[in-house]
């Protein structure tokens, strides 16, 4: 392990070019000393021209060390764990590609492990950065499916049951070790399908080994969200994909762990419905059927519909 550097970097990239650019353009521009991180590309199975803007963003963001790996095996957590046994420092840092670092992001993840010893992770802020404008129907409780995620105003510790986002996690690499790293039973997106909740379960095993999981609102990056590419097909592959993910990870609980899960998700089916109808009420019926339509994508996806 290189003792100069502090944090690596992970970007698993699945046909985003046209987003690469823009998030190592973000790591360019830290304060955090270039010598002291690394930015790791794993390219996972991409069909689209990312190969040749990687190698093209290695050249133009010279100041910076970033290594380029291909994971053949399709699905986001087999692209994380290949990135975590590439990188050389005590701190993995897993960033979506079509994120966008705050130039003060990576100082602030070194100070914070600096300040707070007992951190086994940190979960940070993730703005959504709607292009052109956010839509009138969306609402908090379907904006996590665009990866807006505001856990707290203040730094706290994550509550059990209760952990960081994909595009804005990080992670000691000796409990990342320790683990074994992402469970590839939930590899994510897997061509047109999404088998989700990978960090989900990810943080849940890390907190069931009693390690601490703090947020920090300040620890902030912002994820670029094309409102045309938010369509009732894509919407449902998110959302069903949660469901998805949700039996596989209770299955491999219990059957019992299993039922009680679809218990929750009726629950939170009704509760829905309860919602959609005082957006109605309120005046902002626009925003009542996309909150009633994400229950039943996730629910379909758990049920295998």
């Amino acid at each position: 392990m290189n003792m100069s550097l502090q944090i690596s970097v992970i970007i698993c990239t699945y046909n985003r070019a046209a987003y690469i650019p823009e998030a190592l353009k973000s790591l360019s521009e830290q304060i955090l000393s270039k010598e002291t991180f690394e930015v790791i590309i794993v390219n996972n199975n991409s069909t689209d021209d990312t190969e040749e803007v990687c190698r093209n963003c290695i050249a133009r963001f010279a100041t910076i060390h970033i290594t380029y790996a291909n994971e053949l095996n399709q699905g986001a957590s087999f692209a994380r764990n290949t990135g975590a046994q590439l990188a050389r420092s005590p701190l993995l840092c897993f960033m979506d590609d079509d994120a966008i670092a705050a130039p003060d992001y990576l100082f602030r993840i070194i100070e914070f492990f600096q300040l707070h010893p007992d951190a086994g992770g940190i979960g940070g802020r993730i703005i959504p950065k709607y292009i052109p404008s956010e839509p009138k129907w969306m609402s908090h409780y379907v904006s996590s499916m665009v990866g807006n995620f505001d856990y707290s105003n203040d730094v706290c510790v994550f509550q059990p049951g209760k952990y960081p986002l994909e595009s804005n996690m990080i992670v000691r690499k000796s409990l990342f070790d320790e683990i074994g790293g992402f469970n590839t039973a939930l590899p994510g997106v897997k061509g047109t399908l999404r088998i989700g909740g990978e960090g989900k379960e990810f943080f849940l095993r890390l907190q069931a080994k009693d390690a601490v999981i703090y947020y920090d609102p300040q620890i902030i990056v912002h994820h670029i969200v094309e409102t045309a590419k938010l369509t009732p097909a894509y919407l449902y592959r998110v959302a069903s994909g949660y469901g998805r993910g949700e039996k596989v990870r209770t299955l491999q609980i219990s059957t019992l762990s299993y039922c009680l899960k679809i218990l929750e998700y009726f629950l939170k089916l009704g509760a829905a419905v309860v919602l959609g109808i005082l957006y109605v009420i309120k005046g902002q019926p626009a925003k009542s059927w996309p909150v009633i339509r994400f229950r039943i994508d996730a629910l379909k996806g758990l049920l295998n519909f």
